[in-house]
């Protein structure tokens, strides 16, 4: 009983590290491809309000 309880968990566990994965991957597929087809102005901007927005200095 132990084992298969130890070992639901460790599927489990291992299938929620997978989706995470996944995840991950397609979130940064995403922004390469949104990133990739902006224009540059546009990319600028947004990088710019993100600095502001975080409070970093950039002028």
């Amino acid at each position: 009983m132990l084992v298969e309880t130890h070992s639901r968990h460790a599927s489990g566990l291992t299938a929620a590290r997978l989706i995470s994965a996944l995840s991950a991957i397609m979130l940064g597929f995403a922004l390469l491809l949104i990133v990739g087809f902006a224009s540059m102005a546009e990319v600028h901007n947004a990088t710019h309000d993100t600095r502001h927005a975080t409070g970093f200095p950039c002028h």
